[in-house]
């Protein structure tokens, strides 16, 4: 899952990312309002987390902005303040839960699992492209019914790929989205991983690592489920019968009268 961090406490900022991508989540941590309301519009996270005492913007603006572009990120609001009624008014702005601060970031982890898990009902829960299944919750893979195991990093990578599922990526996007790098970052640490997947979907018999296909000049893609490619061929078919029992039509300068 994608989580999205706004708090501009450095080192409060810093553990939160890091405590959330050890709970096996991409994670992007801003400590500036208008920043992150870009990056939810562009990027669409997950979860958002937000910190009512930003130093830009009152974080209570944030919430209605996020709200007026549409987000339809779950939202965890972290707040210094005591005052019920400043709680109260962000869940009625569409917060789904509010976090007094100093808390324990075991509650913390526990809340936003349970906000992840409520989205996952309305979202895709189970990822599929042919009998490979990515659980988004579960942090689970399987290949033909066998569990595979993913290190946290390709799991990220699987599920961004199958979310893209039959779209190309390139290398640059995902050193973006996966990697949090810049797109120009020069390592071949995405090639590296794309073959540590391939070998694990191969493994244990599963035999799967072509389903994630090289497209030459671009990068990377997961290549359509077998049902998905079947009713492509099929849609293709019907266009095909239909075109032939169209009546030919002349495009050109017109034709000659018929002189009888």
């Amino acid at each position: 899952m994608r989580v999205l961090v706004v708090e501009n406490e450095p080192d409060l900022g810093a553990f939160l990312k890091k405590g959330m991508e050890n709970e096996g989540h991409s994670t992007e941590w801003l400590d500036d309002g208008d920043a992150a309301l870009r990056y939810a519009a562009e990027n669409q996270p997950d979860l958002i987390v937000l910190d009512l005492g930003l130093p830009d913007r009152d974080g209570i603006e944030i919430l209605a902005d996020l709200q007026a572009q549409g987000s339809d990120s779950a939202l965890l609001v972290l707040t210094g303040r005591s005052d019920l009624h400043a709680r109260v008014e962000c869940l009625d702005m569409g917060a789904d839960d509010c976090l007094l601060k100093p808390f324990s970031f075991l509650e913390f982890t526990a809340r936003c699992r349970a906000l992840l898990r409520r989205r996952a009902q309305l979202a895709d829960q189970v990822l599929r492209a042919g009998d490979l299944e990515l659980h988004r919750i579960n942090h689970l893979v399987k290949c033909g019914g066998r569990e595979i195991a993913l290190t946290t990093k390709e799991f990220a990578l699987l599920e961004y790929l199958m979310l893209r599922r039959g779209e190309s990526v390139s290398r640059s996007e995902l050193l973006v989205n996966v990697w949090k790098l810049e797109a120009e970052t020069g390592t071949n640490i995405v090639d590296v991983y794309i073959n540590y997947v391939r070998r694990k979907l191969d493994s244990a018999e599963a035999g799967r690592g072509k389903l994630v296909e090289t497209v030459r000049g671009i990068g990377y893609r997961v290549g359509l489920a077998p049902a998905d490619s079947a009713s492509a061929k099929t849609r293709e078919t019907v266009r095909r019968t239909l075109a032939s029992a169209l009546p030919a039509v002349h495009v050109g300068p017109p034709l000659a009268a018929n002189p009888c």
